[in-house]
Parts: C-alpha cells; sequence; structure tokens
C-alpha cells in the first residue's frame, strides 16, 4: 500500500502565511485599532456601559465605502466585551432555518456578525426583527396537517450588521438597531500610520516619505493601502532595496495605474466614459454601468464614493454630472474654457 503523502505544497504554505499575515494586521482592541476616532469614543461608552449593568451590547450597524475596517471593528468589539463572535454574511443565509441555526449556536452576550447585510432575504429578515428586539424566534416547520409553529427562545445577543449601502436596507430591520455608526475615510495621517505598522508586521522597512506616497493614494481606505504596500514591497524586493524608497513607491503605483489622487483604471474609465460619451454628464447608473461592464452595486459602493467625496463627479436629481476637477485630472479641455 502506498502511504499517504502529507507533504504541503509551496503554494499551500504561501497562501497560509498570507492568512496569518491578514489576521496579524488586524488589531485586537480599540487602542490598537487606527482611524475611526469618534466611533471608538462611542463604541467605547456603549461597550463599557453594557459590560457594567452585565448586558448584551445594543444592536450595531456599521455603514460606510468598504475597505473602512468594518469587520475589522466587529472583531474589536467582540474582544472588547470578551465574548464568542460568529461570523457570516447576507447571501450566506438563504433560508430562516440558516438563521436558527446560527443565533441557537450562540451563548448569552454573543456577537453575531452579519456582513452585506443588506442582501438579506425578506423572509429570513422578517425572521430576524422578533429575534433582535424579543429574543425569540416563531418559525413554522412541517407540511400539510402537520404544519405547526414552534417558539424557540434565545439567549440574549448582539448583532453587528455591516453594509456599503445603508439606503438599501428596510426601515423595520434599520430601526431595530440601537447603535449606528457611520464609518468615514481615513486620513493621509491616519493611513501613514497604518502603512508603517502594516510594514512591521510585513517585516518590510519603509521611508517615511514613501509612507505618505502610499497612504495619500490609498483612496482613504486602509484596505486599499496595505494592498498597495504588498505590490510596492514587491518592486523593492526585486529592486533589491532594504527600505521602500520614494522613487521606487513612485514607480510601482505608476506601473499599478494608480495616479497622484489615488484613481484606478476603473474610476478614470467611469469619468472618462461620461466626458467622451455623454460630454460631462447627466448620466444614470444603469448606462454607466453598462458602457464600462461593472454591475451597478460595484459602482455605487465601491467607486462611486470616492469620487464623490474627492470632487470629480456631482449627483444630481438627473443623473451624475463630472466636474471640472475631473477634466483637469484626465488632462482633458474643460467644455467652454480656452
Amino acid at each position: 500500500m502506498t502511504p499517504k503523502d502529507d507533504s504541503v505544497t509551496s503554494g499551500e504554505v504561501e497562501n497560509a502565511s498570507e492568512e496569518q499575515m491578514e489576521l496579524t494586521l488586524r488589531p485586537q482592541s480599540l487602542s490598537q485599532y487606527l482611524g475611526q476616532e469618534r466611533v471608538k469614543k462611542e463604541m467605547a461608552i456603549y461597550i463599557k456601559a453594557a459590560k457594567q449593568r452585565d448586558e448584551a451590547l445594543d444592536h450595531v450597524l456599521l455603514y460606510g465605502p468598504p475597505g473602512l475596517g468594518k469587520t475589522t471593528l466587529a472583531f474589536v468589539i467582540a474582544n472588547e466585551l470578551e465574548v464568542n463572535l460568529k461570523s457570516t454574511s447576507g447571501p450566506a443565509i438563504e433560508k430562516a432555518g440558516d438563521l436558527v441555526a446560527l443565533l441557537s449556536d450562540l451563548d448569552p452576550g454573543d456577537v453575531l456578525f452579519i456582513d452585506e447585510i443588506h442582501r438579506l432575504a425578506k423572509p429570513v429578515e422578517e425572521v430576524l426583527y422578533s429575534a433582535m428586539e424579543d429574543y425569540y424566534i416563531d418559525i413554522v416547520i412541517g407540511e400539510g396537517q402537520t404544519t405547526h409553529a414552534v417558539h424557540v427562545p434565545l439567549p440574549p445577543f448582539t448583532l453587528i450588521g455591516a453594509t456599503t449601502l445603508a439606503g438599501q436596507l428596510s426601515a423595520p430591520l434599520r430601526d431595530r438597531f440601537g447603535i449606528v455608526e457611520h464609518m468615514q475615510y481615513y486620513t493621509v495621517k491616519e493611513l501613514k500610520e497604518i502603512v508603517e505598522r502594516s510594514s512591521e508586521v510585513f517585516h518590510t522597512k519603509i521611508a517615511p516619505e514613501a509612507a505618505i506616497e502610499l497612504a495619500r493614494r490609498s483612496r482613504g481606505t486602509p484596505r486599499v493601502a496595505n494592498r498597495l504596500l504588498k505590490r510596492v514591497r514587491d518592486f523593492a524586493e526585486v529592486k533589491g532595496e532594504d527600505t521602500i524608497s520614494l522613487a521606487t513607491t513612485t514607480y510601482a503605483l505608476k506601473q499599478l495605474q494608480v495616479d497622484d489622487e489615488g484613481l484606478d483604471l476603473t474610476d478614470r474609465r467611469i469619468l472618462r466614459t461620461m466626458i467622451e460619451g455623454y460630454r460631462g454628464g447627466p448620466v444614470g447608473i444603469r448606462t454607466l454601468a453598462a458602457n464600462i461592464g461593472e454591475d451597478i452595486e460595484t459602482i455605487e459602493s465601491l467607486y462611486e464614493p470616492y469620487l464623490l467625496q474627492q470632487g470629480f463627479i456631482l449627483l444630481t436629481p438627473r443623473g451624475r454630472v463630472v466636474t471640472e476637477k475631473a477634466y483637469l485630472q484626465l488632462g482633458l479641455p474643460i467644455p467652454g474654457k480656452k
């Protein structure tokens, strides 16, 4: 009999180390969590009060663009409460039975984290109402004459929901969250600190000016900052640098097609399509999505918030319109100006 091969491939080792690195990047407490100062101060008070009363923390809704640390903050909140956290996503809960299984497995005070909570199926969402408000679920089981209702009591728990599209949450669900926090884009200073902390985790040195440049081009988003740092680190290692330099950072970002405002290829395609195809707008979201080959939700959650925040586009009742800043950034002539 051929002995079983328990060897691990180099690819598996690399994937495991990458996953471990991602976990290491994640802070464990509010004091380690960089940025979002207002949210942190408020959450520290709510957590302390809940622990003093020996109660479950009120349900928390975290909303804002992708990559701002909503998932990380959920893990930090559970750590601060000293309870277990179970994590899932809206699309993963396909039926009410899936939700019942998750909730029944919680201990008193535990946290259930649902990412993309705006994508919960309507029947699942309706079951969640009584669970959040009164800590019980009534479900109907069986078929035909054997159909009957079952009352399932639940331990007091905290639901943390995260969404990039708060406007798509139904009013009944949104109203059941006692704590609602809007996650803001990070400042360059905050992102510089994140880049420097991440470089230490990666066992990589980075020059202060290089860290600032990376922070400037990271779209106000820690996830983007860490992703760009990994790629810039690759360029520096191939070049043989002990410390990532500003020159290498600038060169790497140019190769990655990330410009000095943090716009990537898709951002520029959106702006160029609006300018060249529709004279700067107004343009409807469906038309824009069809033209650039992206789905509507991706544009609304991933690209549009940053373009709006940086003043490249405006929202009007008739659709999206580009600003003069967009023309200047793309090096295109502004209509009506010589």
